[in-house]
This record gives C-alpha cells, sequence and structure tokens, in this order.
C-alpha cells in the first residue's frame, strides 16, 4: 500500500492562524496554487479519501477530482467551544487562559481540546486499519489529522503546509 498525504488549500485569510478544528469553512480558491499539486494530478489513485469538511472536498474539486469517499474520522481534533475560531492571540487573553499551559504539551491540549489525544488516536487508527491493502492511495485532510497519521506510522513532521503533500510507500516516508 502507497499513502500520499495531502493538506487542503488555505482558507480565506479572515480564518487563517486560527484554530478550526470542525467548523465547516471554505477554501480561498484565490490563493490555490496548481503548481503545488501538479504532480498529484498527473497520478493515478485506486481510492481516494477526503475529510468530510468542506475544505478537504473543495481542494479535490479544485484538482479535478470528483469521485472520492468522505469520512468524518479524517477530521481535525475537535476544540473546545470556547476555543474554536479563536487565533492563539485570543486564547492568551482568554480569562481561562494560563501561561503554564504552554509549558506542558497535555495541559494546552486539555485546554483546548474537547476531544482527547486517544479519542483522536483511536479514530484516526480505526480509518487506517479499514484502509484497503495493496492500493495507491489519497488522503486529502488537514494539518492536525495529517500528523497524527504520519506519527501512528512512526514519523515526526510538525508542520505540514497547505497543499503540501506526502508520499509513503512500503513504510518509506
Amino acid at each position: 500500500m502507497a499513502l500520499t498525504l495531502l493538506r487542503h488549500a488555505a482558507l480565506l485569510p479572515k480564518h487563517q492562524k486560527r484554530y478550526n478544528g470542525w467548523t465547516d469553512l471554505s477554501i480561498d480558491p484565490s490563493s490555490f496554487h496548481f503548481d503545488a499539486i501538479q504532480i498529484l494530478q498527473q497520478q493515478t489513485f485506486d481510492s481516494i479519501y477526503s475529510s468530510d469538511l468542506l475544505r478537504c472536498q473543495e481542494t479535490l474539486f479544485m484538482m479535478g477530482i470528483e469521485q472520492f469517499q468522505t469520512d468524518e474520522r479524517l477530521r481535525e481534533i475537535r476544540f473546545h467551544t470556547h476555543i474554536e475560531g479563536l487565533s492563539f492571540d485570543e486564547i492568551s487573553k482568554l480569562p481561562s487562559f494560563k501561561p503554564e499551559y504552554l509549558e506542558d504539551a497535555t495541559l494546552w491540549q486539555n485546554y483546548i481540546c474537547k476531544e482527547s489525544n486517544k479519542a483522536f488516536e483511536a479514530r484516526i487508527l480505526s480509518f487506517l486499519d479499514a484502509l484497503p491493502q495493496g492500493q495507491e492511495i489519497l488522503i486529502c485532510s488537514h494539518g492536525g489529522t495529517l500528523q497524527k497519521i504520519l506519527a501512528l506510522l512512526g514519523y515526526n513532521k510538525t508542520n505540514i503546509q497547505n497543499l503540501e503533500w506526502i508520499r509513503i510507500e512500503n513504510g518509506v516516508c
């Protein structure tokens, strides 16, 4: 099995650099960089999967891909309602914010996320375990979701840019 992981295209500027977990936002078509995905457009995939959120589906449509399966397990981690849609600057000004949250990854995640890391991992593993073997697969999803997939497969990548893609074949990234 070969996996190609693709992060969705950039959002409209007013939604960028915000904690947009499950909010269903559109991409910014004017900032879609076709050169970033040119190689992907020339490839053939046996199966294509997308988060069920609009920004991932729109990315595939912009690429000319119309046949794919959506799966809610490919969503970003779920943030608390009071965090969803905020920038870090806005979060740091909330009355409930404490600077010590930034000193410990678990404290930070518990503060911003409604979904636990364990539940997030289980959701992603459930998706990965269901993938057909021996196929060329494209997955279009969110930065945090793709980072989690990579971590679960033994890779460490902390920042995946919009329209960046990573291919994993035979366990090699």
